[in-house]
């Protein structure tokens, strides 16, 4: 989940993070394997249910019922005053839509971005949905945004740099003529919700952190059809892109390995991205 404390504007803010970047052994990487799962679990339980004429919230209720169920903890419920447990982010929506009555209609696409807390470990993870189907320029979007991000990921190992990590995504998108939100970026996760490291998605190869064995951290592009401005409207959670051009939105939980990388939250059924066919 990208929240508001992700915000580039927001990094010196107060927060339960001392500004190091963890490293996790063994015990991390298994703690992570379970809450990713059940992260990805949750999504994959919630494919049938995106169609037109569902709501949101009831979208919500099966999640947070389906994570309780499963002994686990909705981590943005009650979150800094969050009422909700998944984010629901429609069309022109980036990040931090808040699940609501208004049924879904036939060429909706969203985001839906969930985080659960298994024996104290973060399972942070997102997918673009279609209900019914969506026009092809959405579907592009959808494609690019996915892509972008295993683009990211695969280069995801000891010695590279985030920055590099940042230019790879910016490259992948802005060649097909997409743009990057540069407000809102990934982080370090583990057993804090939001840590170190920020992770954004532009950047400049060689520059920032080099990724070391045992770090944790999301990879999560926001990616616009049109320009990559955005704002928050006035529930101070909802972002949306200025010209009102349709957005989308990947995030996986990776740990960084002595040759490479693990994908926490990978779809146990193979729906990583739509077309979702069940």
């Amino acid at each position: 989940m990208t929240t508001a404390y992700d915000s580039i504007a927001d990094y010196d803010a107060p927060s339960p993070r001392d500004g190091r970047i963890k490293l996790h052994g063994a015990e991390g990487f298994e703690g992570m394997r379970k809450a990713g799962r059940l992260g990805a679990q949750v999504l994959d339980m919630l494919v049938p249910h995106v169609q037109a004429g569902v709501t949101t919230e009831h979208l919500d209720r099966l999640t947070r019922e389906f994570v309780l169920d499963h002994g686990a903890t909705p981590a943005t419920l009650h979150y800094r005053g969050y009422r909700h447990s998944l984010c629901t982010s429609l069309n022109h929506v980036v990040c931090h839509g808040i699940p609501g009555p208004k049924p879904l209609r036939d060429d909706d696409i969203l985001n839906i971005d969930v985080t659960v807390i298994v024996d104290g470990w973060h399972g942070d993870t997102s997918r673009m949905y279609t209900a019914g189907q969506p026009k092809r320029k959405a579907e592009r979007l959808i494609d690019i945004t996915y892509e972008a991000m295993m683009a990211g990921i695969e280069a995801v190992k000891p010695g590279v740099t985030l920055g590099t990590i940042g230019a790879i995504i910016q490259d992948y998108a802005e060649e097909r003529r997409c743009s990057v939100v540069r407000d809102f970026c990934g982080h370090g996760l583990g057993q804090l919700f939001h840590d170190s490291p920020n992770v954004l998605h532009f950047g400049t190869r060689g520059e920032g952190p080099v990724l070391k064995e045992g770090m944790f951290f999301t990879i999560e592009p926001m990616l616009n059809l049109g320009r990559p401005d955005v704002k928050v409207l006035n529930d101070g959670w909802t972002a949306v892109t200025r010209d009102k051009s349709l957005s989308a939105q990947f995030e996986h939980s990776i740990g960084v390995t002595a040759d490479g990388h693990e994908i926490f939250t990978q779809s146990p059924k193979g729906l990583d991205k739509p077309p979702y066919n069940i």
